[in-house]
């Protein structure tokens, strides 16, 4: 089940919550009970040890014209 961070604007508590995505924009009342919450737009980082190789040239999709940028 995702996370969702929220922010309590009453006291300035930052929490998280578990719920299903259909319910992250219901209302969310803080630890304190406070009921003036906000949702906030979190990040999500990946992370890894291996990057993908680089596209090899000659041909192929990418760039801003689907084969290369259009200067």
């Amino acid at each position: 089940m995702p996370r969702y961070e929220y922010r309590c604007r009453t006291c300035g508590e930052t929490f998280e919550l578990s719920r299903p995505m259909a319910r992250s924009a219901d209302p969310a009342d803080c630890p304190a009970g406070h009921d003036d919450t906000v949702k906030l737009l979190s990040t999500v980082a990946v992370g890894g040890t291996k990057s993908a190789p680089a596209p090899q040239g000659g041909g192929g999709g990418g760039g801003c014209c689907g084969g290369g940028c259009c200067g």
